[in-house]
């Protein structure tokens, strides 16, 4: 089943009772004026079990342990926002498979160069992805696709970087120049944006897996929690700029993160992805490719599954 993302941008208090999360709104709350029959009529509840992401995005947002509690038995992945409407932080269960110590054993004990063919794969799947997106967009891309074959084992030559520089320089033929960079010129802020979704959709199919999102194939950042969830998210990074290209193509302003932006970006989940010659919901998909890390992992088969687009 295609788990929820919910997206709170306003004043709420969220709590959980028999098994829903409830939202009431502080304004029809504290309005005295108002009928109790109304309020009672303004209060709204979801299944907790059928949210996958929740993404708060307000500094007056309250909410209860008890949802907290009831979200991570669910296996939600729960991101909150700074002041600038940023995504900041990413919320994980700390157990979410029934044999969570052999996997994790699994994980730690892979070998240096299984890691490295693995991080050769996701690469390789990163660059036909990006060469896809150009082919789709009429741009050349014919030396992404010889690049494709060039990738070594652990990606020695940086394949990655060098396809990287020609895939930045020419997406945005309308923004001269364009570098991808953080804290750079938009559509930056829209990137950052999806690619924390994406990243949270990720880290909790691999917590869904039974594996540890921190110990990564490739990344392996003393300060980041998240490498593994990195790793594998690259490949599914052209999904992110295919939206943020429709966004310049139909001339929305993305000076600022606007709320249609958002919401657009946020249907991230249900994006259809083909993988495995099948069509299926990102966020599936995600669920297919971490499960075959783990096998991968475990000796069962030496390839991820990659979607393709």
């Amino acid at each position: 089943m295609i788990k929820k993302t919910l997206y709170f941008g306003n004043p709420a208090y969220l709590s959980f009772n028999n098994g829903q999360l409830v939202l009431r709104l502080p304004e029809v709350e504290k309005n005295d004026s108002l009928p109790i029959s109304f309020k009672q009529k303004a209060i709204r509840t979801i299944p907790v079990e059928d949210i996958g992401v929740l993404l708060l995005d307000h500094q007056q947002i309250t909410v209860t342990h008890a949802l907290l509690s009831a979200l991570l038995d669910n296996n939600c992945a729960i991101i909150t926002c700074d002041n600038n409407h940023l995504p900041t932080g990413l919320m994980l269960p700390l157990c979410g498979n029934a044999t969570q110590s052999e996997r994790f054993h699994d994980q730690i004990e892979a070998s240096l160069p299984l890691q490295k063919q693995l991080w050769r794969q996701t690469v390789q799947a990163k660059i036909a992805n990006q060469a896809k997106l150009l082919h789709e967009r009429k741009i050349e891309c014919g030396n992404m696709l010889k690049w494709i074959t060039e990738v070594h084992s652990g990606d020695t030559d940086n394949i990655e970087a060098r396809a990287a520089v020609y895939y930045w320089s020419n997406l945005f033929p309308q923004i001269p120049y364009f570098s991808r960079k953080r804290d750079g010129v938009p559509p930056n802020n829209l990137l950052n944006y999806g690619y924390a979704i994406l990243r949270a959709i990720v880290a909790r199919a691999l917590v869904g897996s039974g594996l540890l999102p921190t110990l990564g194939i490739h990344h392996h950042n003393r300060y980041n929690a998240y490498c593994l969830a990195d790793d594998i998210m690259e490949p599914y990074r052209p999904y992110v700029d295919r939206l943020v290209c429709e966004f310049l193509d139909e001339r929305i302003d993305i000076t600022q993160l606007q709320t249609n932006i958002k919401t657009r970006l946020l249907t991230l989940p249900t994006t259809e992805v083909i993988i495995d010659g099948q069509r299926s919901p990102l966020m599936i998909a995600v669920a297919q490719t971490t499960a075959t890390v783990y096998k991968c992992f475990s000796g069962e088969t030496r390839k991820i599954t990659y979607p393709e687009m």
